[in-house]
């Protein structure tokens, strides 16, 4: 299993005062099905005490990506529209290849948080 934020998210975690090791957590919880299921490879899990919301995309379980964050003070949810894109956007990471993925950490558009080898 692979974990990875995406550079905004990275941004805008860290200003939230989100720790990589809560999102190890988090993906921990999420694959033990604590966290809302959006389908299509989309997840809603709650972060920081509950403060915040992070949108997570699979990858057939086996990568994970944190995509979006959001102050739960600040909205309730994503909207539909939102939720569309979040699909279209794990459909197309579901076809990225191995060499694709090293082109995203290398160009610093993905951080990766966690690996584990099964």
């Amino acid at each position: 299993m692979r974990c990875f934020k995406t550079a905004w998210f990275a941004r805008a975690a860290k200003k939230a005062r989100i720790s990589d090791r809560e999102l190890s957590n988090a993906i921990t919880q999420v694959m033990l099905g604590q966290a809302d299921d959006l389908g299509g490879g989309v997840f809603k899990k709650r972060l920081n005490k509950n403060e915040h919301r992070a949108i997570i995309l699979s990858k057939a379980n086996d990568i994970w990506i944190f995509e979006y964050v959001f102050a739960k003070k600040d909205r309730a949810n994503i909207d539909e529209a939102e939720l569309k894109a979040f699909r279209a956007l794990a459909r197309a990471y579901a076809t990225m290849t191995p060499q694709q993925i090293k082109t995203l950490l290398e160009n610093k558009n993905w951080i990766e948080i966690l690996r584990e080898y099964k």
